[in-house]
This record gives structure tokens, sequence and C-alpha cells, in this order.
């Protein structure tokens, strides 16, 4: 369980609408595994001195007093001249005083609570979850084909979240349902996420409306009482480099924050086009966002749980495309790992973010390069980490389930070494002596299952076996395992008084929504 028993009781006790209690919903869900929150057991690495921390870190404050940050929005400058600040048409110059003040009202850690209480996950401190990739308009299906995304993928790859037992989360928008029309499809989206998985999910932020409507969404789940208060979804928002809040961000974040939902504040930094090509600068910049973005949170509503968040790629200075996994990304992750600490702030980074356009070995190079600066920067809350191809342009089933199996080794990776059956190891040493063997002693028959991360995508066998089992390649292996494991997949039911709540909501909207965005 990874909520105390405490927060279990609380949540299962919680009053609900249309069918009853977490409890009940866990009780007629699949016994699905699913892994507990990662509560890290290795040190943290930090790449630098706190000198040079607080050096980025006063600079960063130096940046929002003197140059500011934009907030175009009416009310979000309204709020911002009713706290004192430095407020000039859109531009919002903040006294690091009042800055500091504001940030300090966000909780260093949270319960973020599925509809399975026993789902539930512990975000900040020394914990960490693994989320899977967001935003995909193209998939590279289970023939290999790359093409747009539908919303049968869309209910795959949730199906594959929810199977997958190293996944804390099923995201949302894991690829865009392309044969949805726009004004509609936030609701498919969600309503996929919570019908095909009980795990906790993520928002919509494309507009005020549309954030509105994944809270109503949520409440027919939770209680509307419930998700007025209690953490039950994440959602991102993306500061515009070079520093810019915009309107359809800044109405999201107010639509969470004022149902004390967490947001991801993630400046969305080209580096070398939107911030200057410096990795400290970068940093500086990114860092002066986030700050902006979280302190604005809390003048909506004070002490919300929010995420301090960075999306920090390098740009191929000869093309201007975005790379993946290299070793300027790794270095950056560190350095806003220091600062999150610094803050006290649960912090979001990126972990297989790859710019390959297949499951292949540039995919696995750049995504080994990522996810161990992301574990070892001590990231609480790790994104796009299964099915991310393309700079995130396509999610690849094969990349999805291999990823997955993966994210088993570094959740055991970072769990640190057990020293627990350390005397009965050494026993066995006595017990078979020089030459010997330890196959068949009692230490070996009682850990052999668990001692090692033993990988079932990954081929070990001889060459003659592979060869004589067809010669396929770690690709085909990760498609033929997704299709057995859709095959496999049985649903998490929700109470049908909740699942008709959902269906008709869905049904009265779509009747007041366009087929298309003027």
């Amino acid at each position: 369980m990874s909520m105390t028993d405490m927060d279990a009781t609380q949540a299962s006790s919680s009053p609900r609408r249309g069918g009853g209690r977490l409890g009940r919903k866990a009780l007629r869900s699949a016994p699905m595994a699913s892994f507990p929150t990662l509560a890290r057991k290795i040190p943290v690495y930090q790449m630098v001195p706190d000198e040079a921390v607080d050096l980025i870190h006063e600079e960063s404050l130096n940046i929002l007093e003197e140059v500011g940050c934009e907030f175009r929005d009416d009310e979000a400058i309204a709020i911002w001249k009713a706290a004192g600040a430095d407020v000039s048409d859109t531009r919002v110059r903040i006294d690091r005083t009042l800055l500091m003040e504001l940030v300090s009202m966000a909780p260093s850690e949270f319960t973020l609570t599925a509809r399975n209480p026993q789902r539930s996950v512990r975000v900040g401190g020394q914990n960490s979850i693994f989320v899977p990739m967001y935003g995909a308009p193209y998939v590279r299906d289970l023939d290999n084909n790359r093409r747009y995304a539908s919303l049968a993928d869309l209910n795959d790859l949730h199906k594959l979240a929810y199977m997958a037992p190293a996944l804390h989360s099923s995201s949302s928008i894991i690829c865009e349902p392309m044969d949805i029309p726009v004004p509609k499809r936030h609701l498919h989206i969600i309503h996929s996420a919570l019908k095909h998985s009980d795990k906790p999910f993520m928002g919509i932020v494309t507009s005020k409306e549309r954030a509105e409507d994944t809270m109503k969404m949520a409440g027919i789940v939770f209680g509307d009482e419930y998700v007025r208060d209690n953490p039950v979804l994440v959602s991102v928002t993306n500061c515009n480099s070079p520093l810019v809040w915009d309107a359809t961000m800044l109405d999201a974040m107010k639509v969470y924050a004022r149902h004390n939902q967490p947001l991801i504040l993630a400046p969305f930094a080209l580096c070398g086009a939107s911030t200057s090509a410096s990795a400290v600068g970068a940093v500086a910049q990114v860092n002066a966002e986030a700050l902006a973005g979280v302190a604005f949170t809390q003048l909506v509503r004070p002490g919300s749980p929010q995420l301090y968040g960075q999306f920090m790629v390098t740009v191929d200075m000869k093309t201007g495309a975005p790379m993946g996994g290299t070793p300027e990304a790794a270095q950056m992750m560190y350095l806003m790992g220091a600062l999150a600490r610094k803050y006290q702030l649960p912090w979001r980074t990126s972990g297989f973010h790859v710019g390959s356009k297949l499951n292949d070995a540039q995919a696995g190079y750049e995504a080994n390069m990522l996810m161990h600066a992301a574990i070892l920067a001590g990231a609480n809350y790790i994104w796009h980490v299964a099915g991310w191809l393309e700079a995130g342009l396509t999610c690849g089933y094969s990349k999805f389930v291999t990823d997955c199996e993966q994210l088993v080794g570094w959740y055991k990776y970072a769990g640190g070494l057990p020293f627990d059956d350390f005397k009965e190891a050494l026993a066995a040493i006595r017990e078979v002596g020089p030459a010997g063997h330890f196959l068949g002693t009692a230490h070996t028959l009682e850990h052999f299952e668990s001692a090692f991360f033993i990988p079932s995508l990954m081929d070990f066998n001889s060459f003659e076996q592979w060869s004589a089992e067809g010669a396929k390649d770690h690709d085909t292996r990760g498609r033929e395992k997704a299709r057995a494991m859709l095959r496999d997949y049985e649903e998490p039911r929700l109470d049908e008084g909740i699942a008709e709540g959902l269906r008709d909501f869905i049904a009265r909207r779509e009747e007041r929504l366009p087929d298309s965005v003027n």
C-alpha cells in the first residue's frame, strides 16, 4: 500500500455519488498487480556545489524582479496587482520576498488518490512515481505502421498502462484520438483513462471549459465534495519560454488550483532557441518561469499542492530540431533537482524522452541517459516513461511495453541494495564450499525468483536458440507482448451508477459542443 492506514481509511470513507465509496469500488476492481510508490533508497546526486545552486537561484530572482514575466490574462493581472506585485500591462515583476513567501506555501509532499485506493501514490520527498507519455498525434502500431492515433489506440494504451505494474498513473492523452472532433475530444480522453484503469490520471488544460469538464467527470467518480479539496489528478501547464504564461494555461491553472488539484508548472524550453545556448543560463531562466507559476497558484489557493517542473531539451543547431537524451539535458536535470530541494518542492522531469523514430538502439541510449539522471537527481514525478518516440510525436506500442519492463529494473535499482538475507547468503557459501554450485541450496530455492531482475523481453539465449525461435529483434518481441497483454486485459469495473453518470455527462456535453473549432 502506498498510503498510510489513516489515508486509506479516510479515502474509503469519503462521501460518493452514484456508486458509493472508494473501498467498495476497490473490491470490484480486477486484482492487477501494481507496485506501490517508489521510495528511493539510494543517495541523491548533486552535480554542482551549493554555491552554484545559490548563484542560479539569485539570478532567477533577478530575472523576475528586473525583467519580469508576462501573465497574459486579465484576472491573473488583477490577482498579481492585489498581491502587491509591480505590474505594467501584462508584465509582472515580482519582488523576491513576495515570490519566496508564496513558493513556500506549496507543500513538499502530497497524496494523489486513485479510484482504487490501493493504487494511490505519494508524491514528493523520497518518493518517485512513473507516468507514461502524453500528447502523441501518431502511433507506431502493432503492425509497426506509423499512422494517426485513434480513440481505439488510446483505449489500448490506457489498458496497457493499467496492466504495467511499474506504472503508477494512466496519464491521459497518451496519444491524441484524432478521429474525435477537437471540441469533444477531451471528454473521451478522460473517460478512457477512468474506464480502462483505476490508477491516478491526468487532466486536460487546453481551455478553461475542458478543465472544468475534467473536474466534473472526476466529481462523478470521486464525489463533488471530495474533489474540491483532495488531489485526484495531475495536470500540466507549460510556460512559453521565454517568460510568458499565456491565457490558456492560466485559465486551466486557476480551475485546478481552486480545486486543490496539483499542477506541473513546467516551462517548455528548447535550449538554444527559446533559451540562451547555455545549460546554466537556460536553467536560470526556466527556474524563474517555474517559480512564477508556482507562486501564482498560491495566490489562487494558498497551500494547494504543486509540482515544480521543467521540459528542457537541447536543439540541433544545424536544423532546429529538438534532441532527446543529450548529456546537457541530463546535466540540467541535476540542476533542477538541486533547486527543487532548495525550495522543498516536489518536482517533475522526463524519463524516456527520445528522438529516435523506432524502438532501436538510439532509443535505448537516449532513454538510459535521461532516466539515470532522473533517478539520481531525485525526481518525484518521472513522466514520459512509456511509449515516447520521435520527440513525442509518436507513441509506439512496442516501445510502451519494453519501456514498462525496463521500469521494473529502474524500480529495483532505485530501491537500493537489501541486506535482509545477507547472513543466509553467507551461510550458503559455507554449505557449498569450494568447487560446488548453489542451484540446490535452500537459500537459492527461496530467493531465485526475486534475487535478480529477469526481463522477459530481452533475449539471452544462444544464437542457435534465438535463430530457431524466429530471430526476433527487441521491437518485434515488444509488439508481440503488447498483443498478448491486450488479449488478457480485464477491465477494472466501475460502479454501474458511476459508469452511467459518466456516459450521461458526455452525451449532454456533446449535444452542446460543436464538431469543429471556429
